[in-house]
């Protein structure tokens, strides 16, 4: 009898074990086996909410619209953004959270530090992942899984000192050191521009400031105004833009401000003191009667017109669909390596293109970056 207890007991250990080592295994199933599950970190409270609520605005509208047309061979998609507050930890610790409900894949974060904790999560599990926003260039290069929809550091930088040395001549350049993105903006401009000046010289002058010493910008401004500058570069985010473009007005130095996606949403932090002509580089033109469903939709939902990270959200989510498509994803259990794999050769396989509101043909290289034709978008006063 004794005996008899003994195997009795040991099988039943033996069970627990299989069953523990399913429960904890990596095998990354959705929360229910009945969605496809998509997740995201970005700022949703802070200082960068903005931008974390405008993509998760545009990614769950994408979301809505994929449902409603019956999802993926019947299957719905589920979507998920957890609050980072534009931090890196909190972003590592999202991610965690998101991969042990299930995420399949992702559109990663919104802010460049905070998609780069991340991706180094994603790399780790094999997840495949798409930012909508995160411009930074180690993003994208942690991992064969990583993409973006938005214009990297680089592209940019590099876009603005084409457009900029055609005009002017004497450039005033701002920029955040203790920001990735905006760092990493200027460090693509100064880069095109030492190419540009062994054919054109142009003068370009540079101050810098901290998100700790962002409130004044008289000293920058002040400076830019006595060197002779006709125009200001501003690669950085809009709210410090903005305050830049109050403290140029007060001080009539009202030349014109040019900028990178960062200052899409500047518009609302003016005021009638500034009258300068102020300019960004944009994939996307809330104007553009190309886009106006997407608007109406997004404001009947919301209340309020989409910004560029909205579209970038909506594209992001768009993207992964039309890839699983391509890839005759159906099978709801997928692994999110599994779903990597499939996807992952549609995107760089050289013959998929994607026609968004970001962008027409969008495109991405093995390196994940997206090809795209860029728009130069003037801030509309009226």
């Amino acid at each position: 009898m004794k005996k008899t207890m003994k195997m009795v007991c040991f099988a039943l250990a033996m069970v627990l074990c299989l069953l523990c080592a399913t429960a904890c295994g990596d095998t990354n199933y959705t929360a229910n086996n009945t969605t496809y599950v998509i997740g995201a970190t970005g700022p949703l409270t802070g200082d960068a909410s903005v931008y974390g609520v405008a993509v998760q605005r545009g990614a769950s509208l994408a979301i809505d619209e994929i449902n409603a047309a019956g999802g993926l061979n019947g299957v719905l998609l589920s979507f998920e953004m957890v609050d980072d507050m534009a931090a890196a930890d909190k972003a590592a610790t999202g991610y965690t959270s998101l991969f042990e409900k299930g995420m399949q894949a992702s559109i990663g974060s919104v802010t460049s530090g905070s998609c780069a904790s991340f991706a180094a999560e994603a790399a780790n599990d094999g997840v495949l992942f798409m930012t909508p926003s995160a411009s930074a260039e180690n993003v994208i290069g942690v991992s064969e899984n990583a993409f973006r929809v938005c214009f990297g550091d680089a592209q940019q930088g590099t876009i603005a000192a084409d457009t900029l040395v055609k005009d002017y001549s004497k450039i005033g350049v701002i920029y955040d050191t203790s920001d990735p993105y905006s760092a990493g903006l200027y460090e693509a401009f100064e880069a095109q521009m030492t190419a540009l000046n062994k054919v054109k010289d142009t003068d370009y002058f540079v101050y810098t400031f901290t998100k700790e010493t962002n409130k004044d910008f008289s000293t920058q401004v002040s400076e830019l105004k006595a060197k002779g500058c006709d125009v200001l570069f501003l690669p950085f985010y809009y709210t410090e833009a903005a305050l830049v473009c109050k403290k140029a007005a007060q001080l009539d130095f009202n030349v014109p401000v040019f900028g990178c996606d960062g200052l899409d949403g500047i518009k609302d932090q003016l005021d009638d003191t500034v009258t300068a002509v102020i300019s960004y580089i944009t994939p996307f033109d809330v104007t553009s009667a190309d886009v106006k469903d997407f608007v109406d939709a997004f404001q009947k939902k919301y209340g309020e017109a989409p910004n560029q990270f909205a579209a970038d959200g909506y594209d992001a989510v768009m993207i992964i669909y039309e890839a699983m498509k391509a890839a005759n994803v159906n099978d709801v259990t997928i692994s999110a390596s599994d779903l990597a794999d499939a996807i992952r050769p549609i995107l760089t396989g050289g013959t998929f293109k994607y026609d968004g509101l970001t962008g027409n043909d969008m495109s991405w290289t093995t390196a994940g970056s997206c090809e795209k034709d860029p728009q130069i978008v003037v801030v509309d006063r009226d």
